[in-house]
């Protein structure tokens, strides 16, 4: 009996184990990219075209980057995590990418044609941060 209670813990051990190391291969870790988070501050009879944005203007700052874009994605404000307070952010867009440098040297000619773009999406001024995942 005690056999058998010993050789169903391995098993549940092992099987514990090879689930998470799948899980580890399905959702690799991001540690070390760089988060670049593009934040549209809430503000109250200001606009924010979503659709615009999901379709034309990240597609088009994401094709600026080439190979050194490992993914982006944009999120929609919905609530602020405070009770009754204001939403902080109508929307974020964020892109993770290898390398700072490259970043910066594939955004700087295009610079003018992104900031051109802007009004057609919103009138808000956005907050840029920069920061590098290490989780």
């Amino acid at each position: 009996m005690k056999q058998q209670l010993i050789l169903l813990l391995f098993v549940i051990a092992n099987v514990t184990t090879s689930v998470q190391a799948q899980s580890d291969k399905d959702n690799p870790s991001e540690e070390g990219l760089i988060k670049i988070s593009i934040m549209y501050p809430y503000e109250e009879g200001k606009k924010f075209d979503m659709d615009y944005y999901k379709t034309k203007h990240m597609p088009m700052v994401a094709g600026y980057l080439g190979s050194n874009l490992v993914r982006y994605t944009i999120e929609k404000g919905l609530a602020s995590g405070i009770p009754n307070q204001p939403l902080p952010y109508m929307a974020i867009g964020t892109f993770y990418v290898k390398n700072l440098a490259e970043y910066q040297a594939s955004i700087a000619p295009h610079r003018d044609a992104i900031r051109a773009d802007i009004p057609r999406y919103t009138n808000v001024v956005p907050v840029i941060l920069v920061s590098e995942v290490v989780k």
